[in-house]
Formats: structure tokens, sequence, C-alpha cells
């Protein structure tokens, strides 16, 4: 099934925050339709992130969500790939390789330096980064405070 990929703008809302719920719920969060739609609403508002999504026969079927950031060491700027995401019943396409690619030509079209992720030991994604040139980091580890 061949998929159009966009980059989402606001008029994009209602595609896009079923899509995040979706996301949320995958990690063990509580569905919650309006707080996704806030989210999504406050990412367009601050211009904060990018969002590309994928559409499939004019349905959303997908997204990725890239943070701007910098890396000090190199000076130079890169995208945090934070969120990405497949419906279910759309997952085996090549919907997540689109959705990577066209990050990863974003990222190359402003001359970033590059992309970084982070993902769970177990995720089966991890095959397709690889294959898509991404290179797993043995040389540190990565740490999280949390704000009570």
């Amino acid at each position: 099934m061949a998929s159009t990929i966009i980059r989402a703008q606001s008029e994009h809302l209602k595609a896009l925050a079923p899509l995040l719920d979706a996301y949320r719920v995958f990690y063990k969060q509580d569905p919650d339709i309006e707080a996704a739609t806030l989210f999504l609403k406050e990412r367009f508002h601050k211009k904060d992130s990018v969002l590309f999504l994928s559409l499939s026969k004019d349905k959303p079927t997908g997204f990725v969500q890239l943070y701007p950031s910098f890396s000090t060491v190199s000076l130079q700027p890169i995208y945090i790939l934070n969120d990405l995401f497949v419906d279910k019943a759309y997952r085996k396409l090549g919907i997540g390789e689109a959705l990577l690619r066209a990050s990863q030509e974003f990222c190359q079209q402003r001359n970033y330096k590059g992309l970084a992720l982070e993902t769970a030991f177990d995720n089966p994604a991890q095959t397709l980064y690889e294959r898509l040139g991404w290179q797993k980091d043995v040389h540190c580890f990565h740490y999280f405070w949390t704000a009570v």
C-alpha cells in the first residue's frame, strides 16, 4: 500500500491527535484524546517540533515527531526523533521506513548534523533503524532525572 508523507501543519490536528493518543497508549499511558490534541496544538503554536504524517488513501496511518537541539561538541544543530508511530493495522507496509527517510531528508536539507533517538531494548524497529544507517551508541549511557 502506497503512503504519502507530508509535513503536518495545524490543519492536520484532527488526523494526528488519535495517532498520538494511540502512541501514548502503546507506551502504557491512559487514553486521553483531549490532552493529545492540546499537546499537538501547543507544538504547532510554539513551532517547537516538526511533525510528518503518513497518509494512505487519505487515512492517517502514522507520524514522526522531531525536536530541534544542538551538539555543543560539534557546534551543529541536530534533531531528536522523539516519536515514531504507525497504526497497528498498517505496520509492515513500509510506512515507518518512509517516515524515517522523510526525517533524514529533512535533516539533510537543513544541513543539520543528524538525528538522535532512543528506543527500548526490545523494540523490533531496531533492525529498521540499522538498515537505514543508524548506529547504536555503545560508548555512553543515557540518564534521566524526574522532577517530583
